[in-house]
């Protein structure tokens, strides 16, 4: 045999379209040629498919060898390419034998030994290669990653010489099981949390209706405890919501984890990030923070340092739980379906509003400290909560706050009563949905025209301001938006130039 086609995966976002590996031998001088439209990563795997095939006691073949990587206009990086190469080599020369080559799929890297080493995105590439119908063989350190795919057979392999001695039948693989999951995180406690009866109310709505937040105060007054501690009311992750953001995760740099199989992620990026690296982007797109916080938790401290630009950029994934990425030579789409939680000084100084009067910001100052986050970003957090310090005695004698086990339990029941209702979060309630499930009594509708009139409120404020109403309602176990849901709702987004 001269020719060999070897299937393999390619990765466009959260696609991973087939490759086909196509090695030809030919007589003529010895070259070894790689065509089809690879990048400089897939370009060196010829060195590193030479050595590992030397390296694992096999013969290279001194002929003229022309590898094509089709379709011929699908962009190919990294060096998942290795193995399928190597192994196609191998087929083509006759020092690898198996009628049933069609039924597998390959991914890895070669070292230079013949060792694999691990691949990106083997999540994605293994619920294609499942859909497809075929097995996947891949580097023992992803096959973990690629099991989370149930029912897929997974063959993890340590090295090229392992690979081969299953293909010719010499060395028989048991498909991979995984174990997916292990304990519980060791959330912190919002009993840790003192005082703030007003942020830690706003919190408990955050977490059952999935809305967002925006917490505001003087440095040291619990900002950063709270958020870290709203993952820790959150449900597990359903199957199909852990599948999903399980496969952005293995898009990352950091993979996914399988022991953090159905944990809801958590991000926190530095106020330095740029734009590319909270949506994702690139010459090849990757996920961004966003994205990989898809069905968890994107916490955002310091606000107002983030520079203007990055912000503006969550305005449309906060609606539409997706963010596109277009390039020139590419575009993607990643799903953003986050809950944001943001936490901000309120003046430059941090002390505007202190007790003890040590804030010297002139009100030119606040507001343009204020002014970095534009009007249209704050008109999508529903919740705008002021976090304010403590006094002394309330430091030194106040009780312990409720745990957060209790304050879990109400979260659970609540989000089951959206689900039972509508099939999803309050939060994202849109059109018809919005005006079947959000409705209030008459005093409810009258303070709401009332808010609409004196408060200059924007459609999309007094929708959300509906939302939340219905989320206060839900924790209380009423079914019908009274007028003091509706009034709690608004005060929790005044706090920001003292109007929503």
């Amino acid at each position: 045999m001269t020719l060999a086609v070897v299937a393999s995966r390619a990765l466009s976002g959260l696609d991973a379209p087939e490759v086909a590996v196509e090695v030809h031998l030919a007589n003529g001088l010895p070259a070894f040629n790689i065509v089809g439209l690879p990048d400089t990563e897939v370009k060196e795997s010829r060195d590193r498919v030479r050595a590992a095939i030397l390296t694992s006691g096999f013969e290279f073949p001194a002929r003229k060898i022309t590898v094509n990587l089709a379709p011929a206009d699908l962009p190919k990086d990294s060096g998942r390419f290795d193995l399928p190469i190597a192994i196609g080599i191998l087929l083509a020369s006759g020092q690898v034998k198996n009628d049933d080559i069609a039924h597998y799929e390959f991914a890895g890297e070669l070292a230079l030994s013949g060792a694999v080493r691990p691949v990106r995105g083997a999540l994605a590439m293994a619920c294609q290669c499942h859909a497809a119908g075929r097995a996947f063989v891949l580097p023992a350190d992803s096959a973990a990653e690629a099991a989370v795919v149930g029912g897929a057979a997974i063959y993890a392999v340590e090295s090229l010489p392992q690979a081969c001695a299953f293909l010719n039948g010499l060395q028989p693989l048991e498909p991979f099981a995984g174990a997916l999951g292990g304990e519980w995180p060791n959330y912190p406690d919002l009993g840790d949390v003192k005082g703030q009866s007003i942020a830690r109310g706003a919190l408990e709505i955050a977490a059952a209706g999935g809305h967002s937040l925006l917490l505001m105060g003087p440095p040291g007054t619990g900002k950063s405890m709270l958020a870290a501690r709203l993952p820790g009311l959150l449900p597990p992750l359903s199957e199909r919501e852990a599948l999903e953001s399980a496969a952005v995760q293995s898009l990352g740099s950091q993979g996914f984890q399988p022991g953090r199989w159905r944990v809801r992620p958590y991000r926190s990026p530095h106020h330095t990030a740029s734009a590319v690296a909270l949506v994702g982007g690139g010459s090849e797109p990757r996920p961004g923070e966003i994205s990989l916080a898809h069905h968890g938790v994107l916490f955002l401290d310091e606000l107002p340092e983030f520079d203007r630009k990055v912000l503006e950029v969550l305005r449309e994934p906060l609606e539409s739980g997706v963010i596109h990425i277009a390039r020139a030579a590419r575009q993607a789409s990643f799903p953003a379906r986050f809950q944001l939680v943001a936490a901000m000084n309120p003046c430059p100084c941090g002390y505007h509003g202190h007790p003890a009067g040590r804030c010297q910001c002139s009100p030119e100052q606040v507001a343009k400290y204020r002014g970095r986050i534009s009007g249209p970003l704050l008109d999508r957090i529903d919740l705008q909560v002021e976090v304010p310090a403590l006094t002394a005695e309330e430091l030194q004698h106040s009780r312990p706050g409720e745990g957060s086990e209790p304050v879990r339990r109400r979260v659970f029941e609540a989000r089951e009563r959206q689900l039972a209702r509508q099939g999803g979060l309050n939060a994202a309630l849109q059109g018809e949905a919005l005006e079947t499930h959000c409705r209030g009594d008459e005093h409810a509708l009258a303070v709401l025209a009332k808010a609409l009139q004196q408060l200059g409120l924007s459609a999309r404020a007094y929708h959300r301001i509906l939302r939340v109403s219905r989320t206060i309602a839900d924790l209380q176990g009423v079914e019908t938006i009274s007028r003091n849901h509706v009034l709690q709702a608004i005060q929790l987004r005044r706090v920001m130039q003292g109007g929503a």
